[in-house]
């Protein structure tokens, strides 16, 4: 009927090595420019007064007056210009390498399964419940991974053997289990596993059997499940409230959908994606707005590609991606 595995890979990503280089230059330059300018101004004069002066008694007396000035200025400038341009420039190289992450062989689970439900636990460990084995027969069967040694421990077994269901982790710490199949019959109960005493105990029925649902849980604690198949495609959606145990029906969704992804978002809203169309058997890229505090749902943007048995995580800067 499908694929199967109970080999588990797990990837690893290597140490990313960071170098920096910083080279500074520094050019000085240093010009010296001296101007002297020397004027000299030399100015002679010279006056030559001669009298001269006869008397009848027969003298003759004559004076010659020479008179020689002569003025040197002389005028001397020196000029000294030193100008210093210092550029420092200094250039920082950094080179960043990440080694491809790669996959490593972990622990094999006991069985083979697959259409099952994996589950992260408080305390790190992952529940893996339910689902079809290697003959496609369901299985109640549950197992945990210990990341620290990478080995599988049985712990205790569903109720009931189901695949196609969903898993949840409550705030609480206990694992809600919903819905689902056995063979042809659709289940419309619900479970929870104990971590502390690794058993599971039966809760409050769904108001409708569902396969191949969604379910996530709300900021105020309770568990949306919406959509899936009992025979029909389904578009209603109802609530589970871990304090009294029991369900409580909300707003439809506008499409009915199955094989579809659902994604409680950072502002509280769900997202629910693609799925298979009942009416022509394809995949749609259709997507919508679960508002928990109206019950109500809106259409929003389609994705670019129409998808089902798809895959939806919620990244840490609160987009969603979707894969598959």
């Amino acid at each position: 009927m499908g694929p199967y595995a109970f080999g588990i890979s797990h990837i690893s990503l290597e140490p990313t090595t960071t170098t920096t280089s910083t080279t500074t230059s520094t050019t000085t330059s240093t010009t010296t420019s001296t101007t002297t300018s020397t004027t000299t101004s030399t100015t002679t004069s010279t006056t030559t007064s001669t009298t001269a002066s006869t008397t009848t008694s027969t003298t003759t007396s004559t004076t010659t007056l020479t008179t020689t000035s002569t003025t040197t200025l002389t005028t001397t400038s020196t000029t000294t210009s030193t100008t210093t341009s210092t550029t420092t420039s200094t250039t920082t190289s950094t080179t960043t390498s990440t080694a491809i992450p790669k996959w490593t062989i972990t622990g094999n689970m006991s069985i083979g399964r697959y259409y099952h439900t994996s589950s992260t636990l408080t305390n790190g460990s992952v529940l893996v419940a339910g689902g079809l084995d290697m003959s496609s027969s369901n299985t109640n069967s549950a197992e945990l991974y210990n990341p620290s040694t990478g080995t599988w421990t049985i712990t205790g077994n569903l109720n009931a053997a189901r695949s196609f269901h969903t898993a949840t982790t409550l705030a609480n710490g206990n694992i809600l289990v919903t819905g689902g199949q056995y063979s042809s019959s659709v289940y419309n109960s619900a479970e929870l596993y104990n971590p502390l005493t690794g058993t599971w105990a039966t809760t409050g029925s769904m108001n409708v059997g569902r396969t191949q649902q969604t379910a996530s849980i709300l900021a105020n604690g309770l568990v949306l499940v919406a959509g899936g198949s009992n025979g029909v495609y389904l578009n209603n959606a109802e609530l589970y409230n871990p304090s009294t145990g029991t369900w409580a029906t909300t707003g439809s969704m506008s499409v009915a959908r199955c094989r579809h992804t659902q994604t409680t978002l950072a502002n509280g809203f769900v997202l629910v994606a693609g799925a298979e169309d009942s009416t022509s058997g394809r995949s749609i890229n259709s997507a919508e707005l679960y508002n928990p505090s109206t019950g109500t749902w809106t259409t929003t943007g389609s994705m670019s590609v129409a998808r089902e048995y798809h895959t939806a995580v919620l990244l840490a800067n609160g987009s969603v991606l979707v894969a598959g």
